[in-house]
């Protein structure tokens, strides 16, 4: 719900929880005497969202709420390298078990120079392309495992990379098959989550504005999901509904109700917004002509294996999962600049996340995001040089020294990047993540609350009309 009015006295027995930094200082520039800061928060973004061009990037933090049950990339492949460590080992794939193990110990012993998750993902994704490549003349390509005076060189086939690559996708799968809550219960949210505030504070931009574009590095489909529930259309680059095909072209259209006959005018639909998922997603499948096509599925029984113990997950029960899919899964593009980023569509998202940062009055919202992936960071940085840009930067407790010094550097250009903050250091999963943003900081519309009634009054005539069909009776 949103935050109340704060006044003078409650300022005084509790500090203000957030910090917005900017400015040639880069100090905070809501450190005042001023009672309202708050409201004065809201006043800028209610601002910023009025800018002609509104450019989201979404990253893993904005999944890890309780409610949603989202990972961060460092515990996403934690969780994967664990699950498919134990899988090689029941199955005796010993070159495949090297490979993982030697990964765990990279992460956990590596120094800066290792790579993290989807840079050493694109490293395999390469040997996989160049040895399944036509007329290839590799028969095998070298990897070393280990670390320091006990690495050594592996061997891996074709075979085995393929092999290594599908079960890496498919254990991704598995851990990003989300599904968000129902909207039934009170909470001190409201019943509704953030992506369920964030997107419909999103949309009810003034009309005359541009449509905003989403952009997200994460895998699930939860922004799907969140648009399905507020009745938002959106095209995603997809086009087709027997077999829906990848069509960049796609983002060219927009969505307009009929003209009248007396007026011979046509209106645009409000509820619309551009969505665009950079490192692909858990709904994509690849065909065999390498095509990409995109279908959601049922995803109960993942959220089900999901609740199995670590030495049940590795069994019978994660096959059984994917017994009937033999088609790759459309992720895992990352910063393979050869072959995958070079192709469709991962060329064409990235294509129009640059071109989208470089139009003028344009709000860059950035949420959940560290800046680890170079690729992306490439573009953000040449972004900086349109002059009528402002960048947002919002994360929970202290950032990291990395993404500090690019705010930093970012700043020096022209004033025009902030970083909203908690105002501790530690991490408060209440304070500037990515569902107080959306719930307590964007400015309010009606619309979040219709949206809570509607749901809770759906509730009501669901279970009140369960109640009678059990309640047989008579008179």
């Amino acid at each position: 719900m949103p935050n109340p009015p704060v006044d003078a006295a409650t300022e005084e027995k509790k500090p203000f929880p957030y910090r917005l930094i900017g400015g040639e200082k880069g100090g905070d520039i809501l450190e005042s005497d001023d009672e309202s800061r708050h409201r004065r928060i809201q006043a800028l973004l209610a601002q910023w969202m009025r800018m002609e061009n509104v450019v989201v990037l979404m990253g893993a933090g904005c999944s890890c709420s309780p409610r949603i049950g989202g990972l961060s990339m460092y515990d996403l492949e934690n969780q994967v390298l664990a699950l498919l460590g134990r899988r090689y080992q029941l199955t005796s794939k010993g070159n495949l078990q090297k490979v993982i193990t030697s990964r765990q110990m990279d992460t956990l012993l590596g120094d800066h120079d290792t790579p993290h998750f989807e840079q050493w993902l694109s490293y395999l994704s390469n040997i996989r392309h160049l040895l399944a490549a036509k007329g290839n003349p590799i028969v095998d390509i070298k990897i070393r495992v280990g670390i320091g005076e006990e690495s050594e060189s592996l061997s891996l086939d074709a075979s085995e990379a393929d092999e290594l690559l599908k079960d890496l996708e498919r254990a991704i799968y598995t851990c990003c098959a989300l599904r968000l809550p129902p909207v039934t219960e009170e909470d001190e949210m409201g019943g509704a989550t953030g992506h369920h505030a964030f997107l419909s504070k999103l949309v009810a931009r003034d009309a005359s504005l541009g449509r905003s574009h989403v952009f997200t590095l994460n895998y699930d489909t939860v922004i799907e999901q969140a648009l399905d529930h507020l009745g938002i259309q959106y095209f995603d680059g997809f086009t087709g509904r027997t077999e829906a095909l990848f069509d960049p072209a796609a983002y060219g259209l927009d969505v307009y109700f009929p003209g009248e006959v007396a007026e011979g005018r046509v209106r645009r639909f409000d509820k619309f917004l551009h969505l665009y998922k950079l490192h692909g997603s858990i709904h994509w499948r690849e065909r065999p002509d390498q095509a990409m096509t995109a279908s959601h599925s049922d995803l109960s029984s993942f959220v089900a294996w999901r609740g199995k113990t670590d030495a049940e997950k590795p069994s019978a029960g994660f096959d059984a999962l994917w017994k009937d899919e033999d088609r790759r899964i459309g992720i895992l593009p990352t910063s393979n600049k050869f072959v995958q980023t070079l192709d469709m569509p991962y060329a064409h998202l990235f294509r129009l996340f640059h071109q989208r940062l470089h139009v003028p009055q344009t709000f860059f919202l950035v949420m959940g995001y560290g800046f680890g992936d170079d690729h992306v960071n490439q573009i953000i940085d040449q972004a900086m040089t349109n002059p009528s840009l402002v960048l947002l930067v919002v994360t929970p407790g202290k950032p990291t020294p990395a993404m500090e010094e690019r705010i930093r550097r970012y700043r020096s250009v022209g004033e025009r990047a902030f970083l909203l903050r908690s105002s501790k250091d530690e991490f408060d999963p209440k304070v500037a993540t990515f569902d107080d943003f959306a719930h307590n900081l964007l400015p309010h519309v009606q619309w979040v609350e219709d949206f809570r009634k509607l749901k809770r009054f759906e509730n009501e005539i669901r279970q009140a009309t369960s109640g009678n069909a059990g309640g047989g009776g008579s008179e």
